[in-house]
């Protein structure tokens, strides 16, 4: 088995690398990309990089490669091809902002009930929503539930029925 050379870090790069890998808020593709450098740094073969990294050999050379001719900043995503999806956001956050129709029997938007009702993606929602810190299941005022079941049972009445003749007050 050919042994690779180990590959040789910039200065500074193996402390970026390792703050990466140790990352919450850095994307999954970043930190696996920082793994993949750091254990070719250590000498490991590609083949065993892919091994303990989970990726293909072809993945372990092409970040290899790209960090060789770029450094870190190489290590980013290229831009993708295609048309970007276009949805008007404002639109999205203003009927978010609106109760649903009644019909629904919801008194708030749901990601998935909000796209089908726009004809969208429940992910583009999501993602709009993200992007806003929109929360509508948590809104600052109080809503009624127009379910009549639930109101029963929100307000603290459980198990109790009414009287025989339908009119009179809730007994327990």
């Amino acid at each position: 088995m050919s042994r690779i050379e180990p590959l040789v870090l910039q200065v500074g790069d193996e402390k970026v690398l390792g703050e990466w890998t140790r990352a919450s808020s850095i994307s999954a593709g970043l930190a696996q990309r920082a793994r993949i450098l750091l254990l070719a740094a250590e000498g490991h073969s590609n083949t065993e990089i892919g091994r303990l990294v989970g990726v293909s050999l072809p993945t372990v050379r092409l970040w290899r490669g790209r960090y060789r001719e770029g450094g870190v900043e190489a290590l980013d995503d290229l831009p993708r091809s295609g048309r970007p999806a276009v949805h008007d956001e404002t639109s999205i956050i203003s009927v978010t902002l609106e109760p649903p129709p009644a019909k629904l029997g919801v008194t708030h938007w749901s990601a998935r009930l909000l796209a089908n009702h726009l004809g969208i993606s429940f992910a583009t929602v999501a993602r709009i929503w993200r992007r806003w810190g929109l929360q509508p299941w948590k809104a600052e005022t109080f809503k009624f539930s127009t379910d009549p079941v639930s109101t029963l049972t929100d307000t603290g009445v459980r198990g109790g029925h009414r009287s025989s003749s339908g009119s009179g007050p809730i007994q327990g």
